[in-house]
């Protein structure tokens, strides 16, 4: 096998015939000399005169032996198999239960939340009514927060396992196959909900179990391994006892970046848990069309992908960077309780919206919050809330307190506020003042030097909306490395983002996998 790398022209889409015609033109081999090939990544090239696109292929000539396409693990039939318990049903815990499944074992999935479609009206009302549902909102619920974030589809962990794995399931349950070529996939939050439908419809058919409205409140360990103790919650009109408890040797422990309430029951019961450095900021949001002429030097045509940015600058020995960007998107309200600002962007598929929005935030340490180092292990968590709190009660209100980017930088309040895709709405406010300080000051300096990197970008059409918090977990559960099981709760396999093992859909899913695996294996041995 041999790779190979062919460029088109961006307005050219080529057939397979071009891209194969093409690498045996790179090769210099005769014509029919490919007999097999695989488009390994397709990524866009804007940084010369003409804009292009580079494919990386992998091609075998005539005596090679031929490609094989990939092929998925069949699922099996798990209906009277061993049960594994997996608490969260976001891409850890969804992928989690697939691998459990094709390995035999039975899952048994407890969501606080409520199904993708359901989920939809409580956002709406976070949006409309400013109601949160702590159980069901764009961080909680079927999907985990990446539904409703964009559904993006790349990842630097390339150690955690083979990302071939998450990009080919996600097709097979309906996800387009570009995206396992694009360089930066995505799949878009109007398109992601019937794919994890899919993926749950397949977990109950081969008798698995998925249980929505379900939250743990609870670990309990018994002779039979583990008992999680649940709760039903957005259940107004249940005529049971509101409690059941499910058994099983295994438990993953998929909970997301955001279940505060899981770190709070370990340090109650005295379980090991570390505080964890995050990233904090702000979601900057400006003209989409401005960044389509930044990045196309003011070439852009519609045939060409709606322009995203990845910026990162060091300032004050400290990192900060842009996270999450979304193309063609809009931001949303992500608070998961009462009293809190929180902001997350997302975008459908086609990118559309006149808006670009990305969160830039800057890496935040234990050691830069020692006034809340009373709170031990959740010494970062107790000032990611306080951080949400103020500035919620700036405005008593999700509406969003806001700031021009130029203003912003020289410590002026705003006399107007541009148009934003966030619905709630926004106000001038002194976001200068109202961020922590050491969070401030650097991003006043970071963003005239991010307009070394993209000229037009620092500008005063750019608006800046808090709080961009919920970057990662504040909290780890520390896990064996080899085992990957809590250091010291045999059968408790901490997973995801919420464990501090993961950072996005596909770091998460592939945790979710290992963990999986973890499980068969010690089962087999046995």
């Amino acid at each position: 096998m041999k790779e190979v790398e062919v460029v088109f022209d961006a307005k050219f889409n080529p057939s397979e015939k071009d891209i194969i015609a093409a690498c045996e033109k790179a090769l210099r081999a005769r014509p029919g000399a490919v007999i097999s090939h695989e488009v390994r990544k397709r990524s866009l090239d804007a940084r010369g005169g003409e804009i292009k696109f580079r494919y990386r292929v992998n091609v075998a000539l005539r005596g090679m032996e031929p490609i094989q396409p990939y092929k998925l693990q069949e699922f099996k039939d798990v209906h009277n198999a061993e049960p594994v318990i997996v608490v969260g049903c976001g891409p850890a815990g969804l992928f989690a239960a697939l691998k459990l499944v094709q390995l035999g074992l039975k899952p048994i999935i407890l969501e606080r939340g409520k199904n993708v479609h359901q989920r939809k009206f409580d956002m709406a009302k976070l949006s409309k009514e400013q109601i949160v549902n702590p159980n069901s909102n764009y961080c909680f619920g079927e999907g985990g927060a990446g539904t409703f974030s964009d559904g993006k589809l790349y990842t630097r962990s390339t150690k955690k396992g083979d990302i071939r794995e998450i990009l080919h399931m996600f097709v097979h349950f309906g996800a387009d196959p570009s995206i396992l070529i694009e360089s930066h996939a995505h799949i878009g939050s109007d398109k992601l909900p019937r794919v994890i439908e899919n993926m749950r419809n397949c977990v109950i058919e081969h008798g698995g179990e998925v249980h929505f409205n379900s939250h743990v409140v609870d670990f309990i360990q018994s002779s039979c391994g583990w008992e999680a103790v649940v709760e039903e919650v957005n259940v107004p009109d249940s005529n049971s006892s509101g409690r059941k408890t499910y058994t099983a040797k295994n438990v993953i422990l998929a909970t997301g970046h955001s279940a505060r309430d899981v770190y709070e029951l370990f340090h109650a019961k005295g379980w090991t848990i570390e505080a964890k450095g995050f990233a904090l900021g702000v979601r900057v949001e400006h003209p989409q069309s401005l960044i389509n002429n930044i990045q196309y030097h003011g070439k852009y045509q519609p045939y060409l992908p709606t322009a995203e940015y990845s910026l990162v600058a060091q300032v004050d020995g400290r990192g900060v960077f842009s996270f999450c960007m979304c193309p063609g998107g809009i931001l949303v309200p992500a608070a998961t309780g009462e009293g809190e600002m929180v902001l997350n962007g997302m975008s459908n598929s086609a990118r559309n919206s006149k808006w670009a929005n990305a969160g830039v935030v800057v890496q935040v340490n234990p050691e830069d919050v020692t006034e809340f180092a009373e709170h031990g292990p959740l010494q970062v968590l107790r000032f990611q809330q306080s951080v949400e709190k103020k500035l919620f009660e700036n405005s008593n209100s999700i509406k969003a307190p806001a700031q021009r980017m130029e203003d912003f930088c020289r410590g002026i309040v705003s006399k107007d506020l541009p148009e934003t895709s966030y619905k709630p709405g926004a106000y001038p406010a002194p976001l200068h003042e109202l961020l922590p300080p050491f969070v401030a000051s650097r991003l006043q300096k970071a963003f005239p030097e991010f307009n070394k990197k993209m000229r037009g970008y620092y500008t005063n059409k750019a608006l800046l909306l808090a709080v961009e918090s919920r970057t990662s977990s504040p909290v780890r559960i520390p896990r064996d490395k080899e085992t990957l099981q809590h250091l010291h709760l045999p059968g408790i396999y901490p997973c995801g983002e919420g464990a501090g093992y993961a950072g996005g859909i596909v770091s998460s899913a592939l945790d979710g996998v290992n963990c999986a695996m973890k499980i068969a294996e010690s089962a087999n041995c046995k």
